[in-house]
């Protein structure tokens, strides 16, 4: 949960949990993604129980880490695994209602009637997309079982499979680029105060708590905690997003939860702080002083910036140059 983009609450006290609570959670991890699935072959019971556990499963994912969309987009197909009998208590039982017609194209089938043309029309197509699904497969499945297998890859024109993977691989260790301002003429100089910006989720506040989100995904945030594992060479963007905050550019600073500089004159410099985060320990020291999070320096991240140091910047990068109103 440490590695996640935006942890709630419910992470913090579940990364605290014991080792053996952790071994539990893994153990059912790997049943839910690598043997559940092949319930679907079982039966219709046994498929009722593979929507059920999938979609329990997602809930639990929703409540104690923020994925955003994520979640509750991988909730939608679990839906096709309950038939119209498992779901006939949503809908009503007036007479001439969806739960009637249901029943009785039910018991026309099972008496052998003739069915409506529509319904061999849907299978029709059902088989044709079956086996179309299958054959555009083929080249994801052998991308899996390849030892250099490709993540966020579409192997089609159409798009229509394709390999996902929200991570390539997962840290242990948390790092965040803290944006921070100051009003000081010499960016250098030792007795400059340094005010932080603080994003809307991502941590930076040790003592604001995490904050819990769903659906909804903060972009932003997302992306500057990605950032994190890179130079600010390979995320010019960010130079670019210090530049927008030297402006006082009101779009931007809504994506911010803070400004320190509100209602005073914009800051003369943006930096880019290198921290490395970890949750505090209950009943610990640092929580007893209301810290939810512990942070250790690692270095800068980007230069003291200015807007007039930024003009050649964005013109060689033909981005549109900022300047204060």
């Amino acid at each position: 949960f440490q590695t996640q983009p935006v942890p709630n609450p419910i992470a913090y006290f579940m990364h605290r949990s014991p080792w053996w609570f952790h071994q539990f959670e893994t153990l059912v991890n790997h049943f839910i993604e690598l043997v559940v699935p092949f319930f679907l072959f079982l039966g219709r019971r046994m498929c009722i129980v593979h929507g059920l556990l999938q979609i329990l499963f997602q809930v639990l994912l929703i409540i104690s880490g923020n994925l955003s969309f994520l979640n509750w987009l991988t909730i939608v197909p679990s839906i096709a695994c309950f038939d119209d009998a498992s779901l006939g208590f949503l809908f009503s039982s007036r007479r001439g209602g969806v739960k009637e017609r249901v029943a009785q194209m039910q018991l026309k089938e099972a008496t052998r009637e003739q069915l409506p043309l529509g319904c061999y029309v849907r299978r029709v197509v059902n088989i044709s997309f079956g086996l179309l699904i299958a054959y555009l497969s083929i080249p994801v499945v052998l991308n899996l079982l390849n030892s250099r297998q490709v993540m966020n890859t579409s192997f089609n024109p159409l798009r229509i499979v394709n390999t996902y993977g929200a991570f390539g691989s997962i840290t242990k260790e948390r790092t965040e680029v803290v944006l921070q301002g100051t009003s000081s003429l010499d960016p250098n100089d030792p007795t400059a105060v340094w005010e932080e910006y603080d994003f809307k989720c991502k941590p930076g506040d040790l003592k604001r708590r995490p904050c819990f989100i769903t659906p909804y995904h903060y972009r932003l945030d997302w992306l500057v905690w990605f950032a994190a594992f890179q130079t600010y060479e390979q995320n010019e963007w960010i130079i670019h997003l210090a530049g927008k905050l030297l402006a006082q550019e009101e779009e931007t600073l809504s994506l911010m939860a803070t400004n320190p500089f509100a209602g005073r004159a914009p800051p003369r410099w943006i930096r880019g702080e290198h921290f490395k985060y970890k949750f505090s320990r209950p009943g610990g020291q640092h929580a007893s002083e209301g810290r939810w999070w512990i942070r250790k320096r690692i270095g800068p991240y980007f230069p003291p910036v200015n807007l007039q140091g930024l003009k050649k910047f964005y013109a060689d990068r033909n981005w549109p140059y900022a300047v204060r109103e």
